[in-house]
């Protein structure tokens, strides 16, 4: 979703910039991957390094060795890494160890939660990087305060929203949609995955009993991560009576075709706010802390912890359409692609060789 249009972009750049894609594979469900590139029409990957499976260090150690390999016989000049994954912080060490500049987009931010995986990925990506693309003015500031020069701090946007504003009149029902009797504002959509959130059985249902009370016997739409359904294996028995239609994970045009028409989004994501902010989708996120304030202060969003009573207030608040309004942040315009490219293109000044 954040590759998608910078390849787009970079397209146009062809007579100065040459580029290859590298695919870590970390991850490897056919749904959260191979689906993405086939309907974002992304470019089959130069390599898949097949790095999936395992945990956190053993996908580390594999990317790390498996980029190395890569680099060292593809020698570049710049190494663009996007977003707060495994794979982000992994091949920009390695590009860091060869002597090659490293561009981070969607830097600079912040939850102030280190426990969250994604938060260690981002301070060590930032740590090292040269030049950050940063999606809120807020993220750059983030990155002055722990040092970095504003000279290497652009301010572009945010890719996620070239994708969905891209893609917005191609959104597709998915296959449920007929069947289960769908329609629009009525029902909501939910996603969860952290484990603070997902590995408890007995929090797992404390949320989806406090939602499924505050949805009114609006229905809510679950596409669950595959971290997720295991963990909903024992709660079988009380979820029966519960109006939450579990499906599984959804294709890119799919998910946001349900995030399009939905009465509201209970998730614990962090992307899926800014694309709610964007729709203006009322948003609901069931953290204590989030990196993406924007999408609170600005947009639809709202910070609200996992108590039970405070999910079941803001859930009837939703079903009701006692929601704010919100706007868009500043330059998520569907142009950050562009401007990240433009940029890229200026820093290096000749036609120079990318990997991604």
């Amino acid at each position: 979703m954040k590759i998608a249009p910078i390849i787009e972009a970079l397209k146009e750049y062809k007579d100065r910039i040459s580029f290859s894609l590298v695919h870590t594979g970390q991850h490897y469900d056919a749904k959260m991957s191979d689906e993405f590139f086939t309907q974002l029409r992304i470019p089959k990957p130069d390599v898949n390094l097949e790095c999936g499976g395992g945990s956190q260090a053993e996908q580390t150690a594999s990317i790390l060795v498996k980029f190395e390999k890569y680099l060292t016989a593809n020698p570049c000049d710049l190494v663009l890494v996007v977003g707060d994954v495994t794979s982000t912080f992994a091949c920009s060490v390695v590009a860091k160890k060869l002597g090659i500049l490293v561009a981070h987009v969607e830097a600079g931010i912040r939850s102030g939660d280190r426990s969250m995986p994604e938060e260690i990925n981002r301070l060590l990506t930032d740590s090292i990087s040269d030049y950050f693309f940063t999606t809120t003015e807020h993220a750059g500031k983030n990155l002055m305060k722990e040092g970095k020069l504003s000279r290497d701090i652009f301010f572009v946007g945010n890719t996620m929203i070239d994708t969905l504003l891209k893609h917005n009149d191609e959104m597709l029902p998915p296959d449920f949609w007929s069947s289960e009797k769908l329609d629009p504002k009525e029902y909501f959509v939910m996603t969860l995955h952290r484990p603070s959130n997902v590995d408890n059985p007995t929090q797992l249902l404390s949320i989806l009993s406090a939602a499924a009370r505050g949805a009114m016997n609006k229905r809510i739409v679950f596409p669950v991560h595959p971290r997720t359904r295991k963990n909903l294996e024992p709660l079988k028995d009380s979820l029966q009576q519960m109006p939450i239609l579990f499906v599984e994970p959804q294709g890119y045009l799919q998910f946001n075709f349900l995030v399009k028409y939905a009465l509201g989004v209970i998730t614990d994501s962090g992307g899926i706010t800014e694309e709610t902010t964007v729709m203006g989708i009322p948003c609901i996120t069931l953290r204590t802390t989030t990196e993406r304030p924007e999408t609170c202060t600005i947009g639809t969003n709202e910070l609200i912890g996992t108590d039970p009573e405070a999910i079941e207030e803001h859930v009837r608040k939703m079903a009701t359409g006692k929601w704010k309004k919100g706007a868009i942040p500043p330059l998520w315009d569907g142009q950050t692609s562009a401007r990240i490219v433009d940029k890229l293109s200026e820093l290096l000044a000749v036609k120079h060789e990318i990997s991604i």
